[in-house]
């Protein structure tokens, strides 16, 4: 055995001629525990509220859509495209057509994005599964126009899962200019009647601000026929998504953008990215201060070590090996505070995830789940590892390196 580990983990158990000592020490430990803790359930907190908004979106949201890089619209027949439907990994690929304008309902308006699609978007994603109303999904009948509208919208607007009546949608014209002696010149006007049924995607983003409706009516409304805005896309089961993606990629060249869910909704996930990145970066301070009392603990053990460092010299005993004992004390106090930390905290998610003890609000169904969502992530379990290791590490090599030299000659 490497001798001043021997001697390290010896005076790491033994009992002190001083007793504050032994509890200065296990006060270390528990500190890093504590901050190890936390690191592990605060960032698995934030991995349960990124998988919960990526299950939401998967509702709404196809598997892969291509975009244009630039400009809002293009040719619906560009050969690019008509390339990637004719791909056998693709399954269903649907056109659409989106754009803001205003919608009107008895006196009540909200600005709104309008999304035409094709009748096959029930078959590209879930919308079925998050409708609610006493009505059926549906775009057109003959020369009507239906607008499946979100949950919130409806609230705001007044409107209910049915409306009774037209909700008018007002679009900017595209060529001309606005006569201001007659506004209502400069709009396109349209009117959708509704199919007795709203969606609920519980994101605020969808929900108070898309109308579903008809690709027709859509191109009708922004005067954009034969054009689209995004090509969405449903893989074949068993399809590698990233190989897809890429090989997609690689025929729209510099002229598309083929995102997946995620790319999607890439503002969402990127805040939630740099907030998980904020809280790992203050804790990770916290944990700086916790390791600071090894470094009490250290210099107090030092000084009553003072007649066995004579003995270790008499025994033929380095400076450097005696300095490497106090080290190898510092890191041994970092490391079992930091499997303590560890295991408690995954314990603690665990009790979480299984009965949902911290809940996120007084009554049940005030928010989309009732106690806080957690998921562990074992990559980031061993980066906060290594994170307390290195920390508790570089936290004690030079104190003990100069309170040797102080205390120990």
């Amino acid at each position: 055995m490497n001798f001043p580990f021997f001697i390290a983990r010896r005076y790491l158990f033994s009992k002190k001629s001083t007793h504050a000592i032994n509890i200065i020490s296990a006060i270390s430990v528990v500190g890093v525990a504590v901050a190890t803790m936390a690191l592990v359930i605060v960032l698995s907190v934030f991995n349960g509220f990124h998988d919960l908004v990526a299950s939401l979106f998967t509702s709404f949201d196809p598997q892969l859509t291509v975009v244009p890089i630039t400009g809002k619209t293009v040719p619906n027949d560009d050969p690019i495209l008509t390339q990637i439907k004719a791909l056998p990994q693709i399954d269903i690929a649907s056109e659409t057509i989106e754009d803001q304008a205003l919608a009107v309902y008895n006196n009540k308006q909200a600005m709104v994005t309008v999304k035409g699609v094709e009748d096959n978007f029930s078959d590209l994603t879930h919308i079925k599964e998050i409708l609610y109303g006493d009505g059926e999904y549906e775009l057109h009948a003959a020369n009507l126009q239906y607008g499946v509208i979100g949950i919130r919208l409806a609230q705001d607007l007044g409107t209910g899962a049915k409306w009774n009546g037209y909700l008018k949608i007002y679009a900017p014209q595209r060529e001309g200019q606005l006569d201001m002696s007659n506004l209502d010149g400069g709009f396109v006007v349209d009117s959708l009647i509704s199919p007795g049924v709203v969606f609920s995607v519980k994101q605020s983003k969808y929900d108070a601000g898309y109308i579903l409706t008809s690709i027709e009516f859509a191109r009708n409304l922004f005067g954009q026929q034969g054009m689209l805005s995004a090509l969405e896309l449903r893989l074949k089961p068993g399809s590698d998504l990233d190989a897809v993606k890429m090989k997609i990629q690689q025929l729209a060249g510099d002229k598309y953008r083929v995102m997946d869910r995620f790319e999607q909704q890439e503002d969402t996930f990127k805040i939630m990215s740099i907030e998980k990145f904020i809280a790992y970066i203050f804790l990770s301070f916290i944990l700086i201060v916790a390791c600071f009392n090894i470094v009490g603990s250290l210099s107090m053990l030092i000084i009553d070590k003072k007649e066995d460092v004579v003995t270790l010299r008499n025994l033929g005993a380095t400076d450097k090996q005696i300095t490497r004992v106090f080290l190898f004390e510092g890191r041994m106090i970092s490391a079992i505070g930091a499997i303590i930390g560890v295991l408690l905290g995954l314990l603690l998610c665990l009790i979480q995830q299984e009965f949902g003890i911290v809940a996120l609000g007084d009554s049940e169904g005030s928010f989309i789940v009732n106690a806080y969502p957690v998921s562990v992530h074992y990559v980031d379990v061993l980066v906060i590892f290594l994170t307390v290791i290195l920390i508790g590490w570089l936290a004690v090599w030079y104190p003990v390196r100069y309170l040797s030299k102080r205390l120990l000659n």
